[in-house]
């Protein structure tokens, strides 16, 4: 179990990298050039929320990336709008802009078309429900893990 265990963990990081990779293909073939992969995935995952950057750290896990930086580079071309928290000078909110909700909007779309095309190439909902439930448990463990000594 061990063995399976290790090769489960391995093949988590490559479809994370995988994914990468097929968004930045989608970009490429959108032509949008001023947005990569990462940025695009931490776009998406503000949606339509206004969010602080800490909480935008901690909503997603974009590997090898420096968020607060990503960050910065989409308000520079426009795809997020930052302002100051009222409150909190050290805050701030982030938000989509028009041009990123645009941008949202149509990777929305292409998730949609793959989930589609997902069910062509016999991936059903409920296979996807099971591994997201997996998945879910695993992180448990491993949140446990961290917390708790299991040597014994």
């Amino acid at each position: 179990m061990k063995d399976i265990y290790f090769d489960s963990i391995m093949v988590i990081e490559r479809l994370h990298r995988l994914f990468l990779e097929v968004t930045r293909i989608e970009l490429d073939r959108l032509k949008i050039k001023d947005i990569n992969n990462v940025q695009c995935f931490i776009l998406y995952n503000i949606g339509e929320s206004h969010l602080t950057v800490g909480e935008i750290s901690n909503r997603g896990y974009y590997l090898g990336s420096n968020v607060t930086y990503n960050l910065k580079k989409m308000v520079e071309t426009g795809y997020l709008i930052q302002e100051q928290s009222a409150h909190d000078r050290r805050s701030s909110h982030i938000q989509l802009s028009e041009k990123g909700l645009k941008l949202y909007q149509r990777f929305d779309q292409i998730l949609s078309e793959h989930t589609k095309n997902m069910k062509h190439n016999g991936i059903a909902e409920q296979d996807l429900k099971n591994l997201k439930s997996l998945l879910a448990r695993l992180e448990s463990f491993w949140n446990f893990t961290i917390t708790h000594d299991m040597r014994f």
